[in-house]
């Protein structure tokens, strides 16, 4: 297994890393990815220790608190063995200040975190979402509070915009509070819209991108084909309008390409988006989920090789899309790119 720096940190993270959104699957999102419970869920844990993969990913909004819990079960016992992330601001109630990133509710989820993970300390605490009715300056202060207490060691942001990422970067730095250093973000092969903004600022700031639904919310798992309904037990049946929309061609394109490649190759269809993936600028590691040890383990085999670089440009090919104003492609004028030469 490969490790990589996370963003201008010192941490050194797996390029898969696991997502424990399966873990004690409820409601009609959570319980559609998967029920794991403890037993099968310290099962996952040894095959991904086995292979190098250490970083675990959760939120207290996965079904209700219940996946921190079963994740803080499976690792009783071995917790200097494992990096933990978990992120908060989802609401977890409907009261005024069950959601958010407010200095009340942030100490509080720490602190319940902490309780359902069995643990003293969180490595890695990202906000899942910007809080646009608090301060930035209230929220970066409380993080500051909390890692100096020991109780957070790295702090990250998950689906922020760029701007709102770059206000918080530039904030800390002039207060000297901990600087954001992951960004969880959406990306794949049927979503590239991270390439936009937020790859560049990454680049720039020293922000590592934990990459979720590498997949593309289940539509790259091999199993999805022109021409053919989603099969049976896919999360797409249930969870399709939860997840980021993709046009139906582009989704075969990027599919027919896939598949000539994993012809070439012998790799699995997931195998190849994962490599792709991993294989592209700030990305730090590739968050896999798995509902059970035969999926966990074709996913790990997405390590230890590489594309070739015609086919990884077959695969840019099939997925690539024009991107909005300012983003349009410029750099097919020669003076825009000779000031600003694209980084993919």
């Amino acid at each position: 297994m490969e490790f990589r720096r996370l963003g201008a940190s010192g941490l050194k993270v797996p390029v898969l890393s696991f997502g424990a959104g399966t873990f004690a699957g409820k409601g009609p999102l959570f319980g559609a990815w998967g029920n794991t419970d403890a037993d099968e869920a310290r099962r996952l844990l040894d095959i991904c220790l086995e292979a190098g993969l250490n970083l675990f990913d959760t939120a207290d909004v996965y079904s209700d608190g219940a996946s921190e819990e079963v994740l803080g079960e499976a690792i009783r016992g071995r917790r200097d063995k494992v990096l933990i992330s978990t992120k908060t601001a989802l609401p977890m109630g409907e009261g005024p200040n069950d959601a958010g990133s407010s200095r009340a509710r942030l100490v509080k989820a720490t602190e319940d975190a902490l309780r359902r993970l069995g643990t003293d300390y969180i490595d890695l605490l990202q906000l899942h979402a910007f809080d646009a009715g608090t301060p930035v300056e209230e929220v970066l202060a409380t993080l500051d509070a909390l890692v100096r207490a020991g109780k957070v060691r790295y702090v990250g942001v998950s689906n922020f915009a760029g701007w709102q990422l770059m206000k918080s970067l530039a904030l800390a730095e002039r207060h000297g509070w901990p600087r954001y250093v992951a960004h969880q973000a959406y990306y794949s092969l049927v979503g590239r819209d991270y390439e936009w903004d937020l790859m560049p600022l990454a680049q720039d700031q020293g922000v590592g991108a934990l990459v979720w639904s590498p997949l593309g919310w289940g539509r790259l798992t091999g199993k999805i084909r022109r021409g053919a309904p989603v099969p049976a037990g896919s999360r797409l049946n249930e969870t399709a309008d939860f997840g980021p929309p993709v046009p139906e061609e582009r989704l075969y394109r990027v599919v027919d390409a896939l598949d000539e490649i994993a012809a070439e190759t012998g790799r699995t269809v997931p195998q190849i988006a994962l490599n792709w993936l991993i294989a592209r600028p700030t990305v730090a590691s590739v968050i896999i989920g798995a509902r059970n040890e035969a999926q966990l383990r074709d996913n790990l085999g997405a390590v230890g090789w590489h594309l070739t670089a015609e086919q990884m440009a077959k695969l840019d090919a099939a997925s690539r899309v024009t991107p909005p104003y300012p983003h349009f492609p410029y750099h097919r004028q020669e003076g825009f790119a000779r000031l600003n030469p694209p980084m993919v």
